[in-house]
């Protein structure tokens, strides 16, 4: 260690020492302890109290996406140690119940806030499915998962027992139904396709299902045929509501999605660098007219802004009540 720089401390001082679990060609997969799977969320702004991330980085690889800072806690600064450096939570069953104890009846737990729950990762160490065992054993919540990946379907038989006793909703990411623009923008991410699939799946096995085109990228992904397109593709494959978030550029997604902009579409990067120069969020004229597309195409389509609420054949008569029974494993 230089003798100017100051030791590890925390998330940072784990994440050095976390083991190496398993490597390919480009990415790294280590074990992370975590005090808590279970977040309190404190940001007025979101619509839910409570947060799961199963893994730290995100192998997917979105150019845009915001949260890459993560990373920095654990001092890897590195562009690209976001995607090939993933982080494995350590999970236990037992602790994760107990650590749901905090979580008052009628609260919002959102998994896959950060990064992807059901990214590649997933398939070898499959603690998102290990969460949505223990979750399956809730009464009188509500919860949502949001990915990009059709591996969410493997869940379907637990996701249907979830949305039994508890409010669940399924949110798909697409940006684009264009696959060659979604593969530049998403390098790791299943095509536009498959994700259409899973939504079908999903609606088909009677859960609550909508599309997030989240980022909407400026003279990207943004025009009315591009969406309208993508809306008319999700209601027919079933879902019930099309979000729609314009795209934001924290410093961290600056220094991905700038370059990239360079290298794949250099007509538009001198136009990002003045927007985003300013503010890491677009204002004004430009978000009220999304919005005013979107209302017009949602419509078209018969399709809500957000998810729908519903009453679980299960909900508790008493959601006040203990959420496990003491002899639970």
């Amino acid at each position: 260690m230089p003798a100017d720089s100051q030791p590890l401390v925390g998330i940072a001082r784990l994440a050095a020492q976390a083991p190496l679990l398993e490597a390919k060609r480009t990415v790294e997969y280590h074990e992370l302890p975590a005090r808590s799977l279970l977040n309190r969320c404190s940001s007025p702004r979101m619509p839910f109290q409570w947060t799961i991330n199963p893994y730290r980085g995100c192998e997917f690889g979105c150019r845009y996406c915001y949260a890459r800072y993560t990373h920095e806690f654990m001092e890897l600064r590195q562009p690209e140690d976001f995607e090939d450096k993933i982080f494995a939570k350590r999970f236990s069953p037992r602790a994760l119940r107990e650590e749901l104890k905090r979580v008052r009846a009628g609260e919002d737990i959102a998994i896959g806030t950060a990064t992807d729950p059901y990214q590649p990762a997933e398939r070898r160490f499959k603690i998102t499915g290990g969460v949505v065992a223990v979750l399956a054993g809730l009464e009188g919540h509500r919860l949502s998962i949001t990915t990009k990946s059709d591996l969410v379907v493997r869940d379907i038989d637990l996701l249907q027992r979830i949305a039994r006793a508890n409010v669940l909703h399924v949110n798909i990411t697409i940006t684009t139904l264009d696959a060659g623009l979604a593969r530049l923008l998403e390098p790791r991410a299943p095509r536009p396709d498959l994700r259409l699939s899973a939504v079908r799946r999903l609606a088909e096995s009677g859960l609550s299902v909508g599309v997030f085109p989240n980022p909407i990228m400026p003279l990207l992904t943004d025009s009315e045929r591009s969406l309208d397109a993508l809306a008319s593709a999700s209601a027919a494959a079933g879902a019930q509501y099309f979000g729609g978030g314009v795209l934001f550029l924290k410093p961290c997604a600056q220094a991905v999605f700038l370059p990239f902009l360079g290298r794949h579409f250099p007509q538009l990067a001198t136009r990002y660098r003045e927007r985003f120069a300013r503010s890491a969020f677009l204002r004004g004229d430009y978000t009220e007219v999304i919005k005013e597309r979107l209302a017009r195409i949602r419509a078209r389509h018969g399709l809500a802004s957000l998810p729908t609420d519903y009453c679980p054949e299960n909900w508790p008569a008493d959601p006040q009540g203990e959420l496990f029974p003491p002899d639970a494993a």
